[in-house]
């Protein structure tokens, strides 16, 4: 078109990133800085209930921001909803595996699997050494899967719903849940965003997870350490009050270790590399079968029935995937704990990403990323230097785009020359990518990623607690400039 005369794209891993040479880099932060702005008056307003609806039309009034910006600059309003369109085509998979997490829930609280997780859970694990427990049993999940969103859905609320019961703030396990899932879904061969970062850099998978270690490792171990100290120092209820919630859990539930099947069918089916998407429908229909064997007075109360048969099993289970759920015990913060939205709950996470989507989506389309991007990139005039474009990059793509997977394809395109140039190896850019997009991205709440470990974990009530106990994510930035600024293992591409 003729008024586009300025625009150009170019295809990168299935993203489109638009260059729009009108565009200044004041312009391009007009709607970064009104949506920054007008977030943080209405989280302001309305606090934690910011995420239930609230915000969703801040997202989308920033987007009316970029979209003025756009039409100043000769971007029409085609270009835009095109855009827009791309971008939330490219979260349909991430949106279908929020609802069957919903549906997963659902049958795994009416089938008793959840309960049965607690139950064990709270002889096991000592209070004290809990939260560092947490951060080891997600890591190892998170390796043995590849997947952050996975190991949150499946042991991630059993772990939440244990520290709850033993006295310990949901916003510190959620925490300690989150930085354990983030360490496996950084270093496992499996994980979809440790195979993008080294595509993206131009390096090998196994280079660049051997490479990653040298900052992971450290940054794991500090996380550790931090909850460790964080244990040893806060006061819990668990061990005068676990007895009685040992009691009302025993007395909802029939509680079996055999009930542990299906969470090792559908961890073993994602090791097995099936799609999580198949991998949490089976799970939630294994739930589902498990409910009418173990509990099935608890999936007639479920459908409204007196008994169980064919028609109030099928309404029951049906319920349990779909809609609001709970199941009454003699403990008041179990009844609390013990209650599901099924694929509904999911429909608030799911309105927050495709608002978060449009606005990422203008944003692209006007060109607003990449001048963004460009701007860091000019400024890197050293090694060091750099590393922190690379970082910055990272994080402004994570709080715009609000889609991870972008935080690692458009600053991967984008600085991989600048890297070579410089003579430095692949590696330093791939590694640099993941230490900064992949592990901050739950840090932003209305990013996928954070809105959706935000909505599985404990719903949108104070949905930001865990941000200040994501050690691992926050940590991680700071420890590969560490490591930049010292010159620590700065792989060349030649001796010098």
């Amino acid at each position: 078109m003729e008024d586009e005369k300025n625009i150009s794209e170019f295809e990168m891993e299935d993203q489109k990133i638009v260059s729009n040479t009108e565009l200044s880099i004041w312009e391009a932060l007009i709607p970064v800085i009104a949506l920054i702005g007008m977030l943080a008056y209405n989280i302001y307003v309305y606090g934690d209930d910011a995420l239930s609806g609230s915000n969703q039309f801040i997202l989308l009034m920033g987007a009316t921001v970029a979209a003025i910006v756009g039409f100043l600059n000769k971007v029409t309003y085609k270009r835009m909803l095109s855009e827009v369109a791309e971008n939330v085509k490219s979260t349909t998979g991430a949106l279908l595996i929020l609802l069957m997490v919903g549906a997963l829930a659902g049958t795994w609280l009416i089938s008793g699997i959840i309960p049965t997780m607690i139950y064990y859970g709270l002889q096991i694990l000592n209070p004290t050494i809990f939260l560092a427990a947490c951060v080891i049993i997600c890591a190892i999940i998170s390796i043995a899967t590849g997947s952050s969103w996975t190991t949150s859905a499946t042991v991630g609320i059993a772990l939440v719903g244990i520290g709850e019961t033993l006295g310990i703030s949901i916003g510190m396990t959620a925490g300690a849940v989150l930085s354990g899932a983030y360490f496996g879904d950084k270093m496992s061969p499996l994980s979809d965003t440790t195979n993008l970062a080294p595509a993206m850099a131009g390096g090998e998978l196994f280079s660049h997870i051997k490479y990653m270690s040298l900052t992971t490792i450290p940054t794991i171990v500090i996380t550790l350490i931090i909850f460790i100290i964080i244990g040893f120092s806060i006061d819990t209820s668990g061990s005068p009050q676990i007895s009685d919630k040992l009691n009302a859990i025993k007395g909802a539930f029939t509680i079996s270790p055999w009930l542990f099947v299906v969470p090792v069918l559908v961890i073993g089916m994602i090791i097995k590399k099936t799609p999580p998407l198949i991998a949490l429908l089976l799970g939630a229909l294994l739930g589902g079968v498990a409910a009418i064997i173990a509990q099935p007075n608890i999936v007639a109360t479920v459908a409204g029935a007196e008994t169980l048969n064919f028609q109030s099993a099928y309404r029951g289970v049906m319920n349990a995937l779909t809609v609001d759920t709970s199941v009454t015990t003699t403990s008041e913060e179990l009844n609390d704990l013990f209650s599901a939205g099924g694929m509904k709950g999911m429909l608030g996470t799911i309105w927050l990403i495709v608002c978060a989507m449009v606005f990422g989506g203008v944003m692209d389309a006007i060109g607003a990323l990449s001048r963004i991007t460009d701007a860091l990139l000019k400024r890197a005039t050293s090694i060091f230097g750099l590393f922190a474009s690379t970082v910055a990059s990272c994080l402004a793509l994570n709080v715009t785009a609000s889609d991870q997977y972008l935080a690692l394809v458009v600053p991967g395109k984008m600085f991989k020359k600048a890297y070579e140039d410089r003579g430095l190896a692949p590696e330093n850019l791939s590694r640099t990518l993941e230490d900064s997009g992949t592990v901050t991205s739950v840090l932003i709440p209305w990013n996928t990623c954070g809105a959706y470990h935000s909505k599985v974990l404990f719903g949108y009530a104070g949905a930001t607690a865990y941000i200040p106990f994501a050690f691992f994510s926050i940590i991680s930035p700071f420890m590969t400039l560490i490591f930049a600024a010292f010159k620590i293992k700065i792989k060349m591409l030649r001796d010098k």
